[in-house]
Parts: C-alpha cells; sequence; structure tokens
C-alpha cells in the first residue's frame, strides 16, 4: 500500500468518460424493485412507481440511485437469478431513458445480473457480498470497466446474522478490503468505494465500533459509502421502529459525514441532503 494513500485521497469516479467529484459528498437514494424490504417506503412493484420514486429521490438531490432486486435484509428469501433480472432491467432502462442525470447503481452480487444492468443503463456494481457470492463478480467488473462498491458480510443474507463473531471488527474488516481491494487492483479495476457494511453479520456492538473507528478505513485512500439508514443499530438501540428511525439515522449520517464518508446510502434523501450542507458549511475556513 502506497505510504501516501491517506493524504491523497480519491475523490472522483470515472462514468463513461465523465469524472463524478466526491470531494462534497452526495447521497445516494434506494429503490428496492422487491415485495419484502426491511423498510416497505423504499419498495416499488411496477416501472411508473419506480420512476415515480427516483423522480422524488431526484428532486430531493440525490446523486446516484441504487436498483435492487434482491431484499439483503436479514432472513431474506431467495430469488433467482432471472426474476432478479427481470425485475431489475425494465427499470434501469426506464430510468436511463427518463432521468438521463441519474447516476444508476445495481445491487446485486450476481455477475450475470450485473452484466446485464450495466448493458440497461447502470453505472455502478454495487456488491453486498465483495465477491464472495459469485466468483465471477471480479472479472465481470473489470471487463465491464465501472466503478465498483465493494462491501463487508459474512455469509449470505441468510446467514450472515448467524456470523457475527469477531475479536476486532475493525480490524478484520480492514484485512478484508485489503485483500479484496489487491484482488480487484490486479484485474485491473479502476474505481473502488468501500463500504463497511454496517448491519451485515455484524451485531450492535460491531456496529458501533466500526463507526466509531470509520476513519481507520481512509487508510486505503478511498471514498467511503455508508448505509445505516432506518437500520437495525437505529431502531432496535432505540427501541422503535424502522418508520420511527428517521432522527437516529440522521444523528449516525451526522457522524458518518464527521469521519469522512463521501457517500451516505439512505431512504430519506432530503435529510441526508441538509446533513452535507450544514457539515459543509461548517467545515468552511
Amino acid at each position: 500500500m502506497d505510504k501516501d494513500t491517506f493524504l491523497n485521497r480519491k475523490t472522483t469516479l470515472n462514468l463513461e468518460g465523465q469524472l463524478l467529484d466526491l470531494s462534497t459528498p452526495s447521497v445516494m437514494g434506494i429503490v428496492n424493485i422487491t415485495p419484502d424490504s426491511f423498510f416497505s417506503a423504499s419498495c416499488t412493484a411496477n416501472i411508473e412507481q419506480a420512476l415515480l420514486k427516483t423522480e422524488s429521490l431526484l428532486q430531493e438531490g440525490a446523486r446516484f440511485i441504487d436498483i435492487g432486486g434482491y431484499s439483503s435484509r436479514p432472513g431474506a428469501q431467495e430469488v433467482s437469478q432471472a426474476e432478479e433480472i427481470d425485475r431489475v432491467v425494465p427499470v434501469i432502462e426506464a430510468i436511463s431513458k427518463t432521468f438521463s442525470q441519474a447516476v444508476i447503481s445495481i445491487d446485486t452480487f450476481r455477475a450475470s445480473v450485473a452484466k446485464s444492468s450495466i448493458a440497461a443503463g447502470a453505472h455502478i456494481v454495487n456488491d453486498i457480498s465483495g465477491g464472495e457470492l459469485d466468483d465471477e463478480m471480479f472479472a465481470t467488473v473489470a471487463s465491464l470497466n465501472v466503478p465498483y462498491i465493494l462491501m463487508h458480510m459474512k455469509g449470505t443474507p441468510q446467514t450472515m446474522q448467524q456470523q457475527s463473531q469477531y475479536e476486532n471488527v475493525t480490524l478484520e474488516v480492514v484485512d478484508y478490503l485489503e485483500k479484496k481491494i489487491a484482488r480487484l487492483r490486479q484485474l485491473g479495476v479502476k474505481d473502488i468505494i468501500l463500504d463497511p457494511g454496517f448491519g451485515f453479520a455484524k451485531n450492535q456492538a460491531h456496529n458501533f465500533k466500526l463507526l466509531q473507528e470509520l476513519e481507520d478505513l481512509h487508510i486505503f485512500g478511498l471514498p467511503l459509502l455508508v448505509g445505516v439508514s432506518r437500520k437495525g443499530m437505529v431502531h432496535k438501540t432505540l427501541g422503535i421502529t424502522p418508520d420511527q428511525a428517521l432522527n437516529g439515522t440522521t444523528v449516525l449520517n451526522t457522524i458518518a459525514l464527521l469521519k469522512g464518508a463521501k457517500i451516505l446510502r439512505v431512504h430519506d434523501v432530503r435529510e441526508a441532503k441538509e446533513c452535507i450542507t450544514l457539515i459543509h458549511q461548517m467545515q468552511q475556513p
């Protein structure tokens, strides 16, 4: 690892020859094409609903739209590869055609879904499994020459909560990411975004320890994505429901920004955008 990495953090993404600047943090809005997300308000049942949801997210200030056709909530039901493609590809095509300014990421751990989605108009692959659930994912991303969101997780959405054992969660996440980054670089992947994977194979203590030590991930000099929106680390800690977890989400998003997060993946874009604006104002010389 380059000793100057910390001082030379990467703040741009190459999107088909256009550079996207992340020196000021951005918001990623969530559009789920699933019936079983843990937060039902993020779900859309058809293309028309997805377009309306996307329009709303963009109007509120989202820079990225994250499309998912496979729920990754703990214990989520299995979805076939064909069904996942059938869910997401028509939506990506419609969003790409209707909202040319939208930067679309496809939330999938399957290489074939990633490939079909990029062909349909998506720009980024967001893989919750870090390549662990499909041996072809890294090579596929390299061949597509698109940015890749590398997340830490153990197991699968069905088994991950049984694998939340760590001696030191931050060190183990850093070690995991270091090995994955080396492999991606070897294959020629240029743009990597890191996601520590809050809530994925981590209990509440792990989640908060990882947030407390989030700066440690800057060792790689890569942009950090944080996704804590309405998750269990908010609503379980507070003894409320996901529907009531917006205020807690805003608190944790603010902490993440102060610790250097460059992308907030959220259900509630306007509030996240307000966090970014206020933190940016505070940090002005």
